[in-house]
């Protein structure tokens, strides 16, 4: 099975899929991709934040979805290049910093966040991925993941298509 293929079979087995959010797993995705392109973000970046959650899919086995940045990462990386699996790999890091150097940042996350927050490690800043030259863009898709909680945003057209996804795919393969 081709990227596209899998990609498009994996992203369609997140409907139903529920993380305690007010979203299911597929129009979480969605969300994070639409804020993305919203925010200009380029076409590795919305790929990534459209699939940094994948591992909650019922095609990965539980120990997957308790590491699911790693899984993302590992997942990705091989299909659409290093960018994109290290973009996704990192939102569980961005996450922790931003809870770390943001006094405000804590107080907007969805209790569900809050308790895998402590499960990951709580607040922390890993000093070496600030360097990073896609650090910035790591933090950007942590935002975009936590804006992606609207019950509303698929019936009021905030939010991508599977289509959109997987035409941002193919362009990330046609340039790798």
């Amino acid at each position: 099975m081709n990227a596209l293929a899998e990609t498009a079979e994996l992203l369609s087995s997140l409907r139903g899929v529920w993380d305690e959010e007010a979203v299911d797993e597929l129009d979480h995705a969605l969300q994070s991709a639409a804020r993305a392109i919203d925010d200009g973000a380029d076409d590795e970046l919305v790929l990534a934040a459209a699939l940094h959650d994948i591992a909650h899919s019922p095609a990965f086995d539980a120990t997957a979805a308790q590491r699911h940045d790693e899984t993302a990462r590992d997942w990705l990386t091989p299909r659409f290049g290093e960018r994109v699996g290290w973009l996704a790999g990192q939102h569980v890091a961005a996450k922790r910093y931003l809870v770390a150097t943001d006094p405000g940042y804590g107080a907007g996350l969805s209790p569900t966040s809050v308790q895998s927050l402590l499960a990951q490690g709580g607040a922390g800043v890993d000093d070496e991925l600030l360097d990073h030259p896609w650090w910035p863009d790591a933090v950007r898709l942590r935002r975009y993941d936590d804006a992606a909680k609207d019950p509303d945003a698929r019936a009021t057209g905030r939010a991508a298509t599977i289509e959109d996804v997987l035409t941002i795919a193919e362009r990330v393969l046609r340039r790798s």
